[in-house]
């Protein structure tokens, strides 16, 4: 197993399952799926997919917890209590811990990741919370993860600095590491207008530089790919997470139906992306994305690499 390599990650959960599984995802929240049989089967197929990819190319995995709503702020929309989020997040951990296990015994090494979204809407920074709220709000959720032994905590389409130094503070207090995502909008900036390096600079200044990398998800490569040249604080991105589409956010929202792009050319942008980026770690997919976007950035990223050394 190369561990020089980056590890690979799955595509857009939610999208998959509503799109391709045709699933009804109230609040688009996957976790509820933990809670019976068929959903749990469901999952497990879907992350199989993606951990064969890792096997293949020789890489390791970072495995998400569906859990990018199971914040207990989502709890009326969902149908569920708070208390029942506790549960499901806890169980969510086991889980992956469980389907880890099968492809670790097959060489795969898997990193447990928990998953943590954004408080509000990932694309609209409504009801803006302060670094203290965000923080007391996102604790509860970090703190199911650590009780039930997680490898670290993602925080992903995260499009405010405030909510991101807040779920910076309470990993930390919870001693997880964690990551920072940030979603972007066609102009490669922050919804809020705010440069990408500007908004990795403050919160690193706010926590010590506690997170152990950065990541952008949920954008097409198209959106961002020229504000990575020659930037220096492209050596705090460690991760890449891009949708399938070019379309907007808003666009997105609004559309019934789902594009895929071109699985092959998302593979050779992000090809072409990481020429400029040495500190890569994780590269997977996010909205409209699967296993074949995955696997064409696997053949045009990591078995490049493999022949380039």
């Amino acid at each position: 197993m190369a561990t020089d390599r980056p590890f690979l990650t799955d595509g857009g959960l939610e999208t998959t399952l509503v799109f391709l599984e045709g699933m009804d995802l109230p609040a688009f929240a996957s976790f509820p799926l933990l809670g019976d049989e068929d959903g749990r089967a469901a999952l497990k197929t879907y992350f199989g997919k993606f951990l064969q990819l890792a096997k293949d190319n020789e890489t390791g995995f970072v495995l998400d917890t569906p859990t990018w709503r199971a914040s207990h702020g989502w709890a009326a929309d969902t149908g569920h209590t708070p208390q029942d989020i506790d549960r499901l997040n806890i169980r969510a951990v086991d889980f992956a811990r469980d389907i880890a296990s099968d492809w670790m015994a097959q060489g795969v090494p898997v990193v447990i990741n928990g998953v943590v979204g954004p408080a509000g809407d990932g694309y609209v920074p409504d009801n803006a919370m302060t670094i203290t709220e965000a923080r007391d709000y996102h604790a509860r959720q970090i703190a199911c993860f650590a009780s039930a032994g997680a490898d670290m905590v993602s925080a992903v389409t995260i499009n405010y600095v405030e909510e991101a130094i807040g779920i910076t503070r309470a990993a930390m207090a919870a001693e997880l590491p964690v990551v920072v995502s940030f979603t972007v909008e066609t102009d490669g900036k922050l919804p809020t207008g705010q440069s990408v390096g500007d908004a990795i600079a403050e919160v690193d200044a706010a926590t010590d530089g506690a997170p152990i990398y950065y990541m952008i998800n949920c954008a097409h490569p198209d959106h961002f790919a020229d504000i990575l040249e020659g930037a220096a604080w492209t050596s705090r991105l460690g991760g890449l997470r891009c949708n399938a589409s070019r379309m907007s956010h808003e666009e997105l929202d609004n559309s019934d139906e789902l594009d895929d792009g071109d699985p092959q050319e998302f593979g050779q942008l992000h090809a072409a992306m990481l020429q400029g980026l040495t500190d890569i770690r994780v590269l997977g997919g996010c909205c409209g994305t699967d296993h074949r976007h995955v696997g064409a950035v696997g053949k045009c990223c990591v078995e490049g690499q493999a022949h380039a050394a």
